[in-house]
């Protein structure tokens, strides 16, 4: 079991780490400067904590689709589960695979020598041909891409933290928690949690393990070496950042700046080195999301939507949509993102505490209330319309839609006994 849980906790971590993870806690950093510990904290918060308690919440709670449709309602929870597999698995994170990959591998050894539409046809290529096959998902993942990709990114993070860039300075941003809860929401490794959650299933299964009581063992175990691993991970990267300030100034944007660091630790070579683990950590996510969302719907669909034909679909969608651009990708995620991610945060957290509470309505009321501010913050923040939004609680952290969740727990906590009153009146 133990072997098994560690190629599984290697996988997941892989999977987890892509695009976002590797761009945006060095751009964390070096808007954080002195405060980049804060701010790494609050981003491994939702980035982490939260993404693999998800992943064992789900799957201990009767899989990831029963678990959120069964808390908050069928149909509620059929559309936010749909809703962040198509934002994970076609919309927005797999498309930026593919994105980043470019912008950080190919144009800097290549300049515009490779076209975005040729490259990004062989990735999805790859993609295809290493998910096509259900079954060896996580193994292509955790026994042979994920070591390379440790490996590589160790490599850079060691030589940035003996040699560091610079001092560090004082804080860009006025709001550093705030930044590193909305770093945590772009990475989306939390909303990936659905997915994934029925890719381990299915790992733990084919390993082997029939007894559910085993399967959730080595997922609860493989959770913790990939949560292990993206905490330190994130940490050196963020660091790297918060030491590059000093010596590159403000204004780079996500993708210049670890490029900029790279080049500058490591020269050409580091391009070389750069270029692996942006081409590993991008595939492998890829990897991952091309199969929990072909899973996804095959469950869904009850088999209407073979695994196959999921696949397929998910490539196209995603080859499309890259040839966007990487910065065009981020700024449409930013607003969707914002919206979708505290209510299903909330019954990721709240469904573990399900059997305790003796019903869902607390849960309903909570992703109802977290749901509501966060579209109507989000409305204010993209057209300005609704400035009282900024006067809300812990709105500089990020987190103004947490009262209002907990007031809407308890709004459905108190209907629910209520009811109950009324049902025992009723049969007396």
């Amino acid at each position: 079991m133990k072997k098994d849980t560690l190629i599984t906790g290697l996988a997941l971590f892989a999977m987890f780490f892509g695009a976002g993870n590797l761009i945006f806690p060095p751009y964390l950093g070096m808007e954080s400067g002195t405060e980049w510990v804060l701010g790494f904290l609050c981003f491994v918060l939702i980035d982490v904590v939260l993404s693999c308690l998800g992943i064992f919440a789900l799957n201990a709670t009767g899989g990831a689709n029963a678990a959120v449709e069964g808390s908050i309602g069928r149909v509620p929870g059929l559309v936010l589960n749909t809703a962040v597999i198509l934002c994970t698995g076609m919309v927005i994170a797999e498309p930026r695979t593919a994105a980043t990959t470019y912008e950080m591998s190919i144009v800097p050894l290549f300049g515009d020598g490779v076209g975005m539409l040729a490259f990004s046809a062989v990735f999805f290529a790859v993609v295809l041909a290493l998910s096509i096959r259900q079954t060896h998902v996580v193994t292509v993942i955790g026994k042979v891409l994920t070591p390379l990709l440790v490996a590589c990114v160790a490599v850079l993070i060691v030589v940035g933290v003996a040699h560091p860039l610079g001092d560090i300075g004082a804080p860009l941003s006025t709001t550093v928690a705030q930044d590193g809860i909305s770093a945590g929401y772009q990475a989306m490794d939390v909303l990936a949690c659905v997915g994934f959650a029925i890719v381990m299933e299915n790992a733990a299964r084919t390993a082997g393990y029939a007894r559910r009581e085993d399967q959730l063992k080595v997922i609860a175990g493989a959770s913790v070496v990939a949560g292990l691993l993206l905490a330190v991970i994130y940490g050196g990267l963020t660091f790297l950042g918060a030491a590059s300030a000093t010596s590159f100034g403000a204004g780079m944007d996500r993708s210049t700046l670890i490029v900029a660091i790279v080049q500058h630790l490591l020269g050409d070579t580091g391009m070389a080195v750069l270029a692996v683990i942006v081409g590993l950590a991008c595939l492998t996510t890829a990897i991952g999301l091309t199969g929990a969302t072909a899973s996804y719907f095959e469950r869904v669909t009850h088999g209407k939507v073979p695994y196959r034909v999921g696949v397929i679909v998910c490539v196209l969608v995603s080859l499309a949509i890259c040839n966007l651009g990487l910065n065009a990708i981020i700024a449409f995620a930013a607003p969707i993102l914002s919206v979708v991610c505290p209510p299903f945060i909330v019954c990721v957290v709240m469904v573990l505490f399900k059997r305790k509470m003796g019903t869902e309505w607390p849960i309903k009321g909570a992703a109802a209330g977290a749901f509501v501010i966060s579209l109507l913050t989000t409305i204010d923040d993209t057209f300005g319309a609704l400035p009282v939004m900024q006067t809300l609680p812990l709105t500089e952290f990020g987190f103004n839609w947490l009262p209002f969740a907990v007031l809407g727990g308890v709004v459905g906590a108190l209907a629910f006994a209520a009811l109950r009153r009324k049902s025992d009146k009723a049969a007396a």
